[in-house]
């Protein structure tokens, strides 16, 4: 059955939207038993956003449609030259029932900042927003209410034109899908080991490294399973001597005095997890230098004490403290209470306000099933 909004009236953006309801959903018990153990990234609600873009028409045609495959042309852009971006943020289940996501004006604009990079049209912020609304509409029941989970929400780009010329696609689709996640760490949060990757480099001057787009992840794949060999969880990146990133999270360091110290760099992707963690941290009073960081300063600050511990954090994991650092010529390790106190306290806080356990004084909350 096809419906238009409540009243068929506009939506905020001007476009109607037309909404597909799903004849296969799950059933409640289906969905119940799902949201038991629900993992992350292995199930999907019953629906899905799309919307299209032509360089004649710009966005038109907004949808919520049954989840399922999509129909592309072989020769579509992005199959053959990867011009694709996307996002990640998560919608939380508060105590009274209603449900929220966390900052999403900031994952437009990322989305915005690499579809630039990837010569992609731009999606409004607007209308960003609105298709996440759009979509708890129907599928809000997928939110689970446990302590530590929630609805990952996965909105990407590509371009779909039937084209093998090397130039900017002059269409493109816009989805948006989510994903029930259980816990991050099903047995509680515990320091990682991270691997130094110095044969490969996930981004360099120039290039992807700041959009949000496959290609990036896609280079990190082998040194994570390099990383997986040597017994650790993750892998870090180097630009020559400085510090970049992990695979999918930014890196922390913390000194003796209570500095948080993070590396800076045009081809590091701007963690919207990361940006919250150093705004809690100023409204403690601590200092935050976000600037070059050379693995030196941190082997060096390591054993002269100066640096007592380091967390990753982003969208899926939050923060997690990074318990060792393993290079093929030296071991960096933080250890005791110290080393993870201020981060597991950061973590408290902004997951408190996540879940509605706390007071939001910034205005980062935006409510979706309202």
């Amino acid at each position: 059955m096809t419906i238009g909004l409540p009243l068929q009236a506009p939506s905020p953006s001007g476009l109607i939207w037309r909404i597909t309801r799903n004849e296969d959903a799950a059933s409640d018990a289906e969905r119940a038993e799902i949201l038991q153990s629900p993992g992350f990234g292995v199930h999907f609600t019953d629906h899905m956003v799309d919307l299209c873009w032509s360089d004649k028409g710009g966005w038109h045609r907004p949808r919520v449609s049954p989840y399922g495959p999509i129909q592309l042309d072989p020769a579509a852009a992005v199959l053959h030259y990867s011009q694709e971006i996307f996002e990640g943020l998560k919608a939380y289940r508060h105590a009274d029932g209603s449900v929220w996501t966390f900052r999403p004006d900031r994952n437009a604009a990322r989305l915005q900042r690499s579809a630039r990079r990837l010569a992609l049209p731009e999606l409004p912020t607007e209308l960003f927003i609105e298709s996440l609304k759009q979509l708890l509409a129907v599928d809000s029941a997928w939110v689970p209410s446990n302590a530590e989970e929630s609805l990952y929400l996965r909105p990407f780009m590509f371009a779909k034109e039937a084209f093998l010329g090397v130039r900017a696609a002059k269409k493109v689709a816009y989805y948006l899908i989510a994903s029930p996640a259980g816990p991050y760490f099903p047995t509680g949060v515990a320091p990682v080991s991270i691997w130094l990757s110095t044969n490969y480099a996930r981004a360099g001057h120039g290039g992807t490294g700041a959009a949000k787009t496959g290609g990036n992840y896609a280079s990190s794949l082998l040194p994570q399973a390099e990383a997986y060999e040597k017994g650790c969880q993750q892998v870090l990146f180097l630009d020559g001597e400085y510090i970049e990133e992990l695979g999918g999270m930014n890196v922390v360091l913390v000194t003796r005095d209570g500095r948080l110290i993070t590396p800076e760099s045009d081809s590091i992707l701007e963690g919207i997890t990361l940006a919250s963690i150093l705004e809690l941290a100023k409204d403690r009073g601590l200092t935050v230098e976000q600037r070059k960081l050379s693995i030196n300063e941190w082997r060096e600050g390591a054993a002269s004490g100066e640096i007592i511990g380091a967390f990753a954090c982003g969208t899926a994991a939050v923060v997690v403290p990074i318990g060792k650092l393993m290079a093929e010529d030296f071991e960096i390790v933080h250890e005791g209470p110290e080393s993870t106190e201020l981060a597991m306290s950061l973590r408290e806080e902004l997951t408190d306000i996540q879940y509605g356990r706390r007071e939001d004084t910034h205005g980062w909350l935006v409510r979706l099933d309202a």
